[in-house]
């Protein structure tokens, strides 16, 4: 491959574009005012080429965010051509159906100007505390229930306050004050990353990155393709139940190789639902392709290239591809579960390559009433399960796959909200057995002290249907909620809870990998000894006794 880039200067360009997209995602965590956030993590953050193409991402992030950053890039500047834009404009929109699939999460991007001239852009995509509407829930019946949504729009112009922007956002949601923090934390983070760009430009005497962006995609999307063409022939078809609402949804899924292009088919997968659950195209995208790269090609750099010999279909009107304006506030207690039906499929062509399942669905836990002094409050916090086993390894515990969602501590929870932990803890036995051992969930018991009753709005999955072991190795456990007096609650929707009750989240383990009869006496006794496996399940399911 020709190349205008002496090896060892591409190699300093690439890096430098990884450093200015890493440092955007930290000055954006680092000025957050949500804990989701500045502690959870739940943001993405990439830098773009003129023609709207994604060159780098930073580490931090979810493929939620940045791969449908990466697609909605265009829709931008379909609204904003080049030359409409000028020094100091900032563009926004949380358009669930283009970008990131639900309203909470907003995108802005900052055009990048150099010698007076647009160069690039910088995006970031992270989680809101609230938007306004019902609430972050699963049960509202459509979109337009679900919160504010903000077309296409300049957030600043010119470098000033789109002030009609600023009253409608501020007017229509519970936390103004961190709401409009983060945006703002997002221009920052883009305005830095903006200035490091103009200053690599005038180091290295570049007009723009059209060159190099040429170079990273092309690179990328050759790697891929090579990848893909030793994909073994045929189709690999897979099929599963994910919780759903009220009742189980079907998922299907084809794995095929056309040419040099791998395809994803969920045609047979149910039709989209009244409920909150539904997953954009976009968002399908973002996680199927994902869960190819990871098996396929998972050491080439995410970018425009690495996604172009990926193509994800899903009939219009299913689960996952839903019609406007059917709901999406929770689309990721499907959209986290779409790894786990792609690598069912993927594990017939390459089962070396393919973990047992994971708990996948990050378990998103809403809170929202009244503080003492009739202030209001919403707060939301995540919590992880275990991930399954892999071919040589043990699962790990109580990690989020395949969001990347960091766990928020304790102390921050408890700090920012009328939120009060009493309990938080590895599961024991939730592992699945095999001769590697799934990852650990874990055990969370709260109460919320709120002025009067609160409103619990729980976003969980894995509760009907185990995390899966594979080649032999034994499901993970099962989720549960439960209230007080031990009653179980509903998974998903908005339940009311008394002042100071403690409410227990019980969260899946991730599944078993090869028979749990390979697995040496030494690893079981370990895992007794430190409390993650019971001596009962030891012998149950290991068929030995120990003397731990």
């Amino acid at each position: 491959m020709a190349s205008n880039f002496p090896p060892y200067l591409l190699e300093i360009l690439w890096n430098r574009l990884l450093a200015l997209a890493e440092e955007q995602a930290q000055v954006l965590m680092r000025t957050a005012f949500s804990t989701i956030v500045r502690e959870a993590g739940d943001l993405s953050a990439a830098i773009f080429d003129r023609r709207g193409r994604m060159v780098a991402q930073a580490r931090t992030g979810t493929p939620g965010h940045v791969n449908t950053m990466a697609r909605g890039m265009r829709f931008f500047l379909e609204e904003f051509p080049l030359d409409t834009i000028e020094p100091g404009d900032v563009l926004l929109s949380n358009d669930p159906y283009k970008l990131a699939g639900q309203l909470n999460d907003m995108c802005i991007v900052t055009p990048a100007f150099h010698e007076g001239r647009c160069v690039g852009f910088f995006a970031s995509c992270c989680h809101m505390v609230d938007v306004g509407g019902v609430g972050l829930t699963a049960d509202a019946r459509n979109v337009f229930e679900e919160g504010l949504q903000v077309p296409f729009c300049k957030f600043l112009v010119r470098g000033q306050e789109n002030r009609d922007v600023f009253r409608f956002i501020r007017a229509n949601v519970r936390t103004p004050k961190e709401v409009i923090g983060d945006l703002y934390a997002q221009v920052a983070a883009g305005e830095v990353a903006a200035r490091r760009l103009a200053q690599l430009l005038g180091e290295f005497a570049l007009a723009d990155i059209e060159a190099l962006s040429d170079e990273i995609v092309s690179r990328s999307e050759a790697a891929v393709r090579a990848a893909v063409r030793d994909f073994p022939a045929g189709r690999f078809d897979y099929g599963c139940e994910n919780d759903g609402f009220e009742k189980p949804l079907h998922i299907q899924v084809a794995v095929f190789r056309d040419g040099d292009r791998l395809v994803v088919d969920f045609d047979g997968t149910d039709p989209s639902v009244d409920r909150g659950i539904n997953v954009p195209l976009a968002y399908t995208t973002a996680y199927s392709s994902y869960a190819v790269k990871c098996v396929v090609a998972p050491d080439v750099p995410n970018n425009e290239g690495s996604f172009l010999p990926i193509e994800v279909r899903a009939p219009r009107g299913s689960l996952l591809n839903p019609v406007h304006p059917a709901p999406t506030a929770a689309r990721h207690i499907v959209g986290h579960f779409l790894p786990t039906v792609v690598f069912g499929a993927l594990e017939q062509a390459l089962p070396e390559k393919v973990p047992a399942d994971s708990a996948a669905g990050l378990w998103v836990t809403q809170v929202s009433g009244m503080k003492a002094g009739q202030e209001p409050f919403s707060f939301a916090f995540f919590s992880c399960g275990g991930m399954g086993a892999r071919r040589t390894k043990d699962g790990l515990s109580v990690t989020s796959f395949p969001s990347g969602i960091q766990n928020v501590a304790t102390e921050v929870i408890e700090s920012e909200s009328p939120v009060v932990l009493r309990q938080r803890e590895l599961r024991p036995d939730s592992g699945g057995a095999g001769r590697h051992r799934g990852g650990l969930g874990q055990v969370i018991r709260f109460e919320v002290r709120s002025e009067g009753p609160a409103t619990l709005s729980g976003m969980y999955d894995r509760v009907r249907f185990a995390p899966r072991g594979t080649q032999g190795g034994r499901d993970g456990a099962p989720g549960a909620v439960r209230g007080e007096d031990g009653r179980p609650l509903p998974s998903k929707g908005r339940t009311t809870i008394r002042p100071g009750e403690q409410i227990t989240l019980e969260l899946p383990g991730g599944g078993g990998f090869g028979d749990p009869r390979d697995r040496p006496i030494e690893a079981i006794e370990a895992d007794v000894a430190e409390g993650y496996v019971s001596k009962e399940e030891a012998a149950r399911d290991y068929g030995t006794a120990t003397s731990a």
